[in-house]
């Protein structure tokens, strides 16, 4: 879901250009009944929060509480529209993506006031409050819900190669030789003749089945690829936490993990580039398809498939934590989507409400027990994966990064879409094979470019 909504950002950029300073002010309005529009581009969440929505209304008659689902392809610029129509909804789930242009343009309402005023507990968030401050320092959002990178792998593999459980739930990586993730990727990789990648005779450009999928496209921040490995050898993307005026693509340690990347498909462990992308590195084949089609053995994906693996007709999937770095740790990004109050609401107070209550145990338990996304309360996070458990779908590998320090918040940065069109074309051409390790300063240098622009 978050790199479809990468996708679509750049056809909806020059659209949300226009709405700045269009927003009303918001009401004074104190009512405490009448109908709040909130909506989300994903049809699950949809259904998910309508149990809270009935509990709301429930707890305050005389108030409805009417729920939108459309398509993300769409969603932005219907968003947008809005805006600039003076009719857009109360509150809306939001992508970290799109907030800093709406922050800026004065489309969403600071809710430091509501919190101070309700008493409101931002520290019961696990993940995620932070990437909703905007650069004045004011919160803008709640968190939604969080997401996070693991190892989906085929258990009958595994087992034929003579590895257990345990081996890829301790899988270490260092830049220099690759680790134990190494030697595994290569014994898990297996020629049409059926040699293994680590016996003599393989084959490296005729794959029956690739030792780990695809970690050479499609994200030019790496959150389900190569973020997982860049980061545990210190490496930060920004020089700053959040709102950084450069990316640290030029960093030796960027520039080692991403050759090491390279390498793998270089020596037949992993897809090449375009194997199962189309040339502007768009996959053309999900990891769900990879995994049980038997094409790869290892993938790293996001937990948002997670169900969808673990209910493959025909294969047996497991699931493990991501690699442990040179200093014995994991560096897991956490990305979450957020909820945020339009500031031309007619109601503040009233959406509020129903946005404080969507940011409580109570809700993100009842919502989350349908599985089909991470809560960001620890408490109802434990609810959702018991519920999971008993469906036979096993979410121990991330409530585990939860309690073991192993998340970090993704980057909060502004320009979105036009870092993406400048740097997705770069880092492609370098996967490719028609650029060598001098991008890297070439995408540091536009990153600060694009940046500092107002």
């Amino acid at each position: 879901m978050r790199n479809r909504i990468v996708a679509v950002i750049a056809a909806s950029a020059a659209v949300a250009s226009v709405v700045t300073g269009c927003s009303s002010s918001s009401g004074s309005s104190s009512a405490s009944t009448g109908t709040i529009n909130w909506w989300t581009w994903d049809d699950k969440q949809a259904a998910a929060y309508q149990s809270c929505a009935t509990a709301f209304e429930k707890a305050n008659p005389g108030t409805t509480v009417k729920i939108s689902q459309y398509d993300v392809s769409d969603y932005f610029t219907k968003l947008t529209t809005g805006f600039v129509a003076g009719n857009a909804p109360d509150a809306f789930q939001d992508s970290v993506q799109y907030f800093p242009a709406y922050a800026g343009q004065n489309q969403l309402l600071p809710l430091n006031d509501l919190i101070a005023k309700t008493n409101y507990n931002l520290s019961q968030f696990s993940v995620g409050v932070n990437a909703w401050k905007y650069t004045d320092g004011k919160q803008y959002g709640l968190p939604l819900d969080w997401a996070a990178t693991a190892i989906f792998y085929n258990q009958d593999m595994l087992g034929k190669a003579g590895y257990t459980a345990q081996d890829v739930d301790n899988l270490t990586w260092n830049p220099t030789n690759g680790g134990t993730f190494d030697k595994v990727v290569a014994h898990l990789t297996v020629d049409k003749n059926g040699k293994r990648g680590d016996q003599p005779g393989f084959d490296k450009n005729h794959i029956a089945t690739y030792g780990v999928g695809v970690l050479n496209a499609d994200d030019f921040i790496g959150q389900t690829t190569w973020s997982t490995f860049a980061a545990t050898t210190g490496w930060q993307m920004g020089d700053k936490s959040n709102w950084p005026t450069q990316f640290n693509y030029n960093d030796s340690r960027f520039v080692q993990t991403m050759d090491y990347i390279k390498s793998l498909a270089t020596r037949g462990y992993m897809p090449g580039f375009g194997t199962f992308s189309s040339a502007n590195g768009q996959s053309t084949v999900s990891d769900v398809d990879l995994l049980g089609s038997g094409k790869v053995a290892l993938e790293n994906a996001g937990s948002w498939e997670a169900a969808t693996f673990a209910k493959l007709p025909g294969v047996k999937v497991g699931t493990a934590p991501t690699v442990l770095g040179p200093d014995g740790k994991r560096a897991v990004m956490s990305n979450s989507n957020g909820n945020t109050i339009w500031a031309g609401t007619k109601n503040p107070d009233l959406t509020w409400k129903w946005v404080s209550y969507m940011g409580s145990a109570e809700c993100q338990t009842l919502a989350g027990k349908s599985g089909t996304f991470f809560p960001s309360i620890a408490s109802a996070m434990d609810a959702s994966a018991q519920a999971m458990k008993a469906q036979g779908v096993d979410w121990s590998v991330f409530t585990q990064y939860q309690k073991d320090g192993s998340l970090y918040g993704a980057i909060a940065y502004a320009n979105g879409a036009a870092l993406q069109q400048a740097e997705q074309p770069l880092l492609d051409a370098y996967f490719g094979g028609s650029r060598g390790d001098d991008v890297f300063a070439e995408m540091q240098q536009k990153s600060k470019q694009i940046l500092a622009q107002k």
